[in-house]
């Protein structure tokens, strides 16, 4: 798979696999809550932040490079589910899906992110990913 970093993923014995993150940032507290804990994961190694919008746009090697991957985490602010919603329209497979207002976070229209709120989001990330 050219063009696809690979990162490294202690779920199974230190093996690399390619983890594709793909959050919302939708506009509110909690979209961008997904965004900012999809940042941390990728500093982090957890997996690779990638464009939803390019799955959005229908965008070939965008799709397909997706569907490539070891696993795809969409993590959505709210239940709109823009996430969820443009990955299976587009035919790509979720393998972890989380929902950022299901976590006890309230949606807001301010960009005010609290720390502790994206330490959740990407505990509960980190944790399904290591479940697997």
């Amino acid at each position: 798979m050219a063009g696809i970093n690979t990162c490294t993923c202690t779920c199974e014995g230190g093996g690399e696999k390619v983890i594709l993150l793909f959050p919302c940032s939708g506009a509110s507290n909690v979209g961008q809550l997904t965004n900012q804990a999809a940042i941390e994961l990728t500093r982090e190694g957890v997996g690779k932040m990638y464009c939803l919008a390019g799955i959005g746009g229908r965008l070939e090697g965008f799709i397909n490079t997706a569907k490539g991957a070891d696993a795809v985490v969409a993590i959505d602010g709210c239940p709109a589910a823009c996430a969820r919603a443009t990955l299976e329209g587009a035919g790509v497979p979720i393998h972890h899906y989380f929902m950022v207002t299901e976590m006890g976070i309230k949606k807001t229209h301010t960009f005010d992110l609290k720390p502790e709120d994206i330490a959740l989001v990407c505990r509960r990330v980190k944790e399904a990913l290591t479940s697997t």
